[in-house]
């Protein structure tokens, strides 16, 4: 097949954030292209964020309803492959039932929708349909975090005993919802976030990470969650004990009140053998720690990376790359799932892996559990 893979977005207007995000990151490597969207839930924003957007009049649409109805009966020559989902949580779930049963792929923003029943719901009809489900979780798309996963992978820092995950922010440390600030408003409203807000928001990206390195699941968890700036109804800052499968222990703590901090994702794995540490504002940087000889500090575009990080790198070393270029491959990796697709040809999943609907449940059972745990007066909620 020599053409790019079509895509159509749902939401990321003007005015949004991780819209502009992902339309830069899947444009990145030529694999895609922008040919239609519904921007926005008004006619008029959607078309003025079309027309920013050089798209032509009749593919812009009033809502995804339209998009989707119209894009199905055009030849296949024209309509797009899948459709990007980037609106508010609360919006992810109608738009991608929509799509999968009219038979398009689709890549969605995390988390993957406002409740379990949702995302499980979801499941079923991709596994009806066979269809390609993507999910952003994009701090998998790292270089240094896939050659993180092989070195744990490949038994390089021993048996795992002990896992601490942090995402520290503060920009919700005030109560700027009451601004007019759209970024914030819709996160700490319950009806369009969910039952959580930051441990929702950001710490199922730390349950995320510290799963996809370690390759080991929470088997129960033991959370306290907390809304500190007053008249806030949703959470905004979380600590949470874990246990993993093999019996290791895991701290993870999210938080959006943590004043001084930015983005400061970060994770630090400790196996009987060595640990390791990857810190998301050094995204280049993955360290290696020892008993018996000095820390190891390696890098991203270095000969010395496995096939992974390699494959995942852009650029020769010493050449920073980032956020835009982390989500850049998840996007790659799904445009090549779908042309392996559409060609019959053979999709290589475990070197050009991103995450899938399975991660989205893991997800919101994240959630349910943590939002429960933090409720009871018992110390340990199960978490399958």
């Amino acid at each position: 097949m020599s053409r790019k893979i079509r895509m159509g977005m749902v939401g990321g207007g003007v005015g949004a954030f991780i819209g502009g995000v992902h339309r830069c990151a899947a444009l990145i490597d030529g694999e895609i292209e922008l040919v239609c969207g519904a921007f926005s839930s008004t006619t008029e924003k959607s078309k003025e964020s079309g027309q920013s957007l050089h798209l032509p009049d009749d593919r812009i649409y009033a809502n995804f309803e339209e998009m989707i109805n119209r894009e199905k009966n055009l030849p296949e020559s024209k309509r797009i492959d899948f459709v990007s989902i980037v609106t508010p949580n609360h919006m992810h779930y109608a738009p991608a039932k929509m799509a999968l049963e009219n038979g398009f792929h689709v890549m969605c923003d995390k988390p993957v929708a406002f409740t379990l029943n949702e995302a499980k719901s979801l499941a079923s009809i991709v596994k009806q349909t066979g269809l390609i489900f993507g999910l952003t979780h994009n701090y998998t798309g790292y270089p240094m975090v896939k050659e993180a996963r092989r070195r744990v992978k490949e038994g390089l820092i021993g048996k795992i005993r002990k896992v601490v995950v942090e995402y520290p922010q503060a920009w919700l440390s005030e109560r700027i919802e009451e601004t007019g600030y759209k970024q914030a408003t819709w996160r700490t409203d319950p009806s369009k976030s969910g039952k959580a807000g930051c441990m929702g928001d950001i710490g199922t990206h730390a349950e995320n990470l510290m799963e996809y390195i370690t390759g080991l699941k929470i088997v129960e968890l033991c959370a306290d969650l907390t809304t500190f700036v007053p008249g806030r109804e949703l959470d905004d800052d979380g600590n949470v004990l874990c246990k993993l499968e093999n019996g290791a222990k895991a701290i993870l703590f999210a938080s959006q009140i943590s004043v001084g901090d930015e983005n400061n994702l970060r994770i630090r794995i400790y196996g009987d053998k060595g640990g390791l540490e990857w810190y998301q504002p050094e995204p280049n940087t993955l360290y290696l720690k020892w008993l018996d000889r000095p820390t190891e500090l390696f890098r991203s575009g270095n000969s010395y990376v496995g096939g992974a990080a390699a494959a995942h790198s852009r650029l020769p070393f010493g050449h920073p790359e980032g956020f835009i270029e982390a989500f850049a491959n998840l996007y790659r990796n799904y445009a090549f799932a779908i042309r392996a697709r559409i060609d019959g040809t053979a999709f290589d999943a475990e070197l050009y892996d991103f995450p899938t609907i399975e991660d989205g449940i893991r997800g919101m059972e994240f959630i349910d559990a943590v939002v429960a745990s933090s409720a009871s007066d018992k110390k340990w909620t199960k978490f399958n």
